[in-house]
């Protein structure tokens, strides 16, 4: 079967490898569509130290089921459309331990720390579909990211009488501003893209702050009656939003981290003592994410299809990554559809 190989830094290509079959257990997926997320960017730009190369990307996966092995529901017909949890967990460490599958000490997502979707089938264990026959085939791709962002607003408690801070609107901000937007809260979108800023207002947002010509701190100051947000929410990942983010919490505030940098970062840790924050990574997504968001997309009133900015079909899948570097400030989801 073909898949796109990300074969070394800066060079991708389509392949043959053998097709996998349905296991034990196991269902055989037709992917139809795979979203394209930083973490593939990163890896084919040299830069995710997490996946070792050559690796088959991809993740955030549409399909319809192919075949099932043995021991699996009847439910899983084939011609049913699913959603891939591309997560694994081991179930023995603390935190599976703690029932918070999704930060598995041992996780091995699809597309990173083992071979991913962007091919023509890929076999998965069954409990590691949604099945939805609801969502716009195209549609199915976009779950797994918004999810990402529906679960650190989860893990800020957010709340209808939070304002909420959220540091770059790239697909997974974007998914956390849909995700406090759901919840009733006020929210500040903070990018440096006017054409995210604008995206972000759809789907949410009270007020945007373009960051490369306001000063963040004082305009949040300045929306805030002078206390600052409530909840900040980072999904871009470099030292210097990190740090951004306690400067825009207020006292007693909650401070969540989606991005991580890949850049030492320095603090005056002060101000983590001084306005008592609680301050949290977040990881992955749970099931219960998935879920919101799959109802989020259901009850939207209009497409979410300004979300994806650009499609390539399978053929011309190794031209994508290449498009996305030379186009960073214009991409929000890049989606592969066979």
């Amino acid at each position: 079967m073909r898949v796109l190989m990300i074969e070394e830094a800066g060079r991708s290509a389509i392949r043959e490898v053998p097709a996998p079959v349905a296991g034990t257990g196991e269902v055989l997926v037709s992917v139809r569509h795979v979203g394209l997320c930083g973490s593939d960017l990163a890896t084919f730009t040299g830069l995710n130290p997490l996946v070792s190369l050559p690796r088959i990307p991809g993740h955030e996966i549409g399909g319809v089921i192919e075949a099932v092995g043995a021991g699996v529901s009847s439910d899983f017909a084939p011609g049913r459309r699913v959603i891939v949890v591309p997560y694994t967990t081991c179930g023995k460490c603390s935190s599976c331990r703690k029932g918070r599958l999704n930060a598995c000490r041992y996780n091995r997502t699809l597309g990173v720390q083992q071979d991913g979707g962007l091919g023509d089938m890929i076999a998965l264990p069954a409990e590691k579909l949604i099945l939805n026959d609801t969502l716009a085939p195209r549609h199915l791709a976009l779950v797994e990211p918004l999810s990402v962002g529906f679960h650190a607003v989860a893990r800020g408690r957010i709340t209808a009488s939070d304002t909420v801070a959220v540091l770059g609107c790239g697909m997974i901000g974007m998914g956390a501003i849909a995700g406090a937007a759901a919840r009733g809260s006020r929210i500040i979108a903070i990018d440096v893209s006017p054409a995210k800023l604008e995206l972000a207002r759809r789907y949410g947002a009270a007020h945007v702050i373009d960051a490369s010509k306001e000063d963040v701190v004082a305009r949040v100051q300045d929306l805030t009656d002078g206390e600052g947000a409530d909840v900040t929410v980072e999904a871009v990942g470099s030292p210097a939003t990190f740090t951004q983010a306690i400067d825009l919490a207020c006292f007693a505030g909650r401070v969540v981290y989606i991005g991580y940098s890949k850049a030492l970062v320095s603090y005056d840790t002060k101000f983590f003592n001084l306005k008592e924050l609680d301050i949290m990574g977040s990881r992955n997504a749970t099931a219960e994410d998935f879920r919101a968001v799959i109802s989020y997309l259901e009850t939207l009133t209009t497409s979410p299809d300004d979300l994806i900015s650009k499609v390539f079909p399978f053929d011309q899948a190794a031209e994508a990554l290449p498009y996305w570097v030379e186009n960073r400030n214009n991409v929000l989801k890049i989606v592969i559809e066979r």
